[in-house]
């Protein structure tokens, strides 16, 4: 899968929340991921993953 960044740092390390566009349109949020509590309950194969607001308004402007 070919993955165009949209917003976050452009680093090497896999410690760093970023938002990322597929080849196919789709899109791929990194972030922190967080534990099955209260309404958050991911399914099978899903995770929830923490961003910033700014983060995803970022990625929302640079996919305009």
């Amino acid at each position: 899968m070919k993955l165009k960044r949209l917003a976050g740092p452009d680093c090497e390390d896999d410690d760093w929340a970023q938002v990322s566009l597929t080849e196919w349109g789709s899109v791929v949020v990194q972030g922190d991921l967080l534990q099955p509590e209260g309404d958050v309950r991911p399914g099978r194969g899903e995770a929830a993953v923490e961003i910033s607001l700014d983060l995803l308004l970022e990625a929302a402007r640079a996919a305009r």
